[in-house]
Parts: C-alpha cells; sequence; structure tokens
C-alpha cells in the first residue's frame, strides 16, 4: 500500500483530495493549518469507513518558514509514493496596489512550501524509481484576471517549476504534473457570491467544479494508468480556458 502526502487536507478541494487516494488504496498524511476540528473529523470519518488504511492529519503552518524546514526533515526518513500540494493563499489586489509583503506570504505558502517539500520528498522517490508529485494549480496562471497579479504569479511559478522538475526526474520514474481548476463550489467562493451567477455564465459547462471533480484528477494521477503523464498542466475549469472571451 503506497502513502502520499496532502498539503492543505480538511476541507474543500483537499479533503475530497484525501478521500478519494483512500478510496484508491493509498494511506494518507495530510497536513492542516487552523482547521483542527475539520481535520480531526475527516481523520475519524475515514477511519471508520476505511479501518485497513491509514489516514493521519498533521498540524503544518506553510507559512512558517522554520515549521516548514522541521516537518521536511522529519520526512527525509519516510518514504512517500506521492505529494499532492494541494493548500494555498489567495491575495486579490490590483498590480498598482500590491503590497510585497503580502505578495511573498502568499508565494511562500502556494510557491515555496511546494518547493521544499518536493525537495525533502523526491530524494526516497528517486531512489525507489517510483514517484507522483501533483501541484494543485490555478486557471488564473493560465488567463489573465485583473486582481490576481500576486496569486496568478505564484501559481504560474508552480507550472514552470513542476515543468523543469519533471524533466530532471522522468528517467527515474517520479511523474509531476499541475492541476489548473478554474472556479469550484467550496466556501473559499463565498466572497463572490454575489456574482456566481455572472461568473457560471462565463463557464461553458455553465456551472461551478465539485470538489471531487478535482480529485478524482488527483487520484488518477497517482494511479498506474497515468505513468506516462509528465510535465503537464491539466485544467479543470468546464472550459473556461478554451473559449476566446467573446460574448455574444
Amino acid at each position: 500500500m503506497t502513502r502520499i502526502l496532502v498539503t492543505g487536507g480538511a476541507k474543500g478541494v483537499g479533503a475530497a483530495i484525501v478521500r478519494a487516494l483512500v478510496a484508491a488504496g493509498h494511506d494518507v498524511d495530510f497536513t492542516y493549518r487552523s482547521s483542527a476540528e475539520q481535520a480531526k473529523a475527516l481523520a475519524d470519518e475515514i477511519a471508520a469507513s476505511h479501518p485497513g488504511q491509514a489516514v493521519t492529519a498533521l498540524p503544518l503552518d506553510l507559512s512558517d518558514k522554520g515549521a516548514l524546514a522541521s516537518f521536511c526533515e522529519a520526512c527525509e526518513g519516510d518514504s512517500y509514493f506521492g505529494l499532492v500540494h494541494n493548500a494555498g493563499q489567495p491575495y486579490d489586489v490590483l498590480a498598482a496596489m500590491m503590497d510585497q509583503n503580502r505578495a511573498e506570504a502568499a508565494m511562500q505558502v502556494n510557491f515555496w512550501a511546494f518547493t521544499r517539500l518536493a525537495k525533502s520528498l523526491m530524494r526516497n522517490m528517486i531512489r525507489a524509481r517510483a514517484g507522483r508529485i501533483v501541484a494543485i494549480g490555478s486557471v488564473a496562471a493560465l488567463r489573465g484576471n485583473a486582481g490576481n497579479a500576486a496569486y496568478a504569479a505564484s501559481k504560474g511559478a508552480l507550472i514552470s517549476y513542476a515543468k523543469t522538475l519533471a524533466v530532471e526526474t522522468g528517467k527515474r520514474g517520479v511523474t509531476v504534473n499541475v492541476i489548473a481548476p478554474g472556479f469550484v463550489d467550496t466556501d473559499m467562493m463565498a466572497p463572490y457570491a454575489a456574482y456566481r451567477d455572472k461568473m457560471q455564465a462565463q463557464i461553458p459547462a455553465g456551472r461551478f467544479a465539485r470538489p471531487e471533480e478535482v480529485a478524482g484528477v488527483a487520484a488518477f494521477l497517482m494511479s498506474e494508468p497515468a505513468a506516462y503523464i509528465s510535465g503537464t498542466v491539466l485544467p479543470v475549469d468546464g472550459g473556461l480556458t478554451a473559449q476566446l472571451g467573446v460574448h455574444r
């Protein structure tokens, strides 16, 4: 049975990814920052429904570089088959108004934490000549959108890094991919509730994604049939990035 680490796994898309991976037969460790009650509830739920599998909730603040370094050092002795970096930090502001400290904080969680975790875990993957690394990006990195400059840049960095890492590790049996969701129906979309109808009207599918639809792609990328997929960006966006954007 393989073991996978998921960051930001207590709720929303992260919780759906944890459930999908367990359903696919993996043991899962997942991190959480402030959602301790939700993390415990998820671990208890899965333990009851899948008694033969190990699911462990681990507290970790990815914005704390010292805590992240200690966590990664501890992980270096563990053999993980996969890493899914789902944790993310939003920062929406017009580029002309951007605060560098807040932008760097988002970059730390969204990008640098991923590179640090991947660096620690990939060593054992390379030795085993088997491993799967997945980053949850965003369509914001694929299309320009006012107010998304800092967030989009952090997700764009994920794409560039993942492509390079895929090239560097490909001959060692490690795959590296990015999933780029569009709008997903989670509590993160609550601040945009007033604009939901307008937002959905711009999506060819006419609706937001369900967390399970993103999670299913992550689980597939950990599966044997996905062994030849690497260095890719997979939009899960209902066709949003496929259209030109001219509305009639």
